[in-house]
């Protein structure tokens, strides 16, 4: 590990969990580096994602956004497509895009929204968006008439959130030059968010440890 990380992995106690006040007010002592670090939260949960009906997952806006410019591409044709490209939309197109983006490798945006009526042609695309968990989805409000709300949400700072195979929600809620006050709204907006999606079929304890942590930082437990 390098310098810096020794630097910071000293101000943090391994043995002790923070309030997030506490973590927050750590990481702005620590070193900086040249660029502006996103700030991550991992979230261990009580539940079984291999069961469907313990399925974590959702979106939520962040009230301070994420500090980072996601683009938009959007499926749509038509009036939906004027009113996409009039919303912000980066690129808007239809079937023309499917061989840039499966012979050419084309991943230029952090996002993608459809029209269910193009659901048909993006399907044709699963085997490649899936893996990079860029598949639209109802459930995360990007399969969806209303384009102009789905893409003003998105450049707002409206993250998704699900559960990976071990059963933790990994998700960056900001960035360091925020400040803990932003950075301490965002997470509990989040906390809040998971808290409200725990499944019915969920036994036993369910929000099972909490870390944050820098992107180039130790991480820092957060008593809950």
């Amino acid at each position: 590990m390098g310098k810096r990380y020794q630097e910071s992995a000293k101000l943090v106690d391994k043995t002790k969990k923070y309030s997030i006040n506490e973590a927050l007010e750590i990481i702005e002592k620590m070193p900086k580096t040249k660029f502006d670090e996103t700030v991550e939260l991992h979230v261990r949960l009580g539940v079984d994602s291999k069961h469907a009906d313990q399925q974590v997952r959702g979106t939520v806006v962040l009230p301070n956004g994420t500090g980072k410019s996601l683009k938009v591409l959007v499926f749509a044709k038509g009036p939906k497509a004027d009113e996409a490209t009039k919303a912000g939309a980066d690129y808007v197109g239809a079937e023309e895009l499917i061989p840039k983006i499966q012979n050419e490798n084309w991943f230029d945006y952090d996002v993608v929204v459809a029209t269910p009526d193009m659901m048909g042609v993006v399907g044709r695309l699963g085997k490649v968006l899936g893996p990079k968990g860029l598949m639209p989805n109802p459930k995360s409000g990007t399969v969806t008439m209303d384009v102009t709300k789905a893409i003003e949400d998105i450049k707002s700072g409206k993250v998704e959130y699900r559960l990976d195979k071990t059963n933790i929600i990994h998700l960056g809620f900001g960035k360091v030059s925020f400040g803990a006050n932003k950075l301490q709204e965002n997470y509990q907006t989040i906390i809040d968010a998971i808290i409200k999606s725990k499944p019915a079929a969920a036994k036993g304890q369910y929000i099972k440890s909490i870390s944050i942590a820098t992107s180039m930082g130790p991480g820092i437990w957060i008593e809950q």
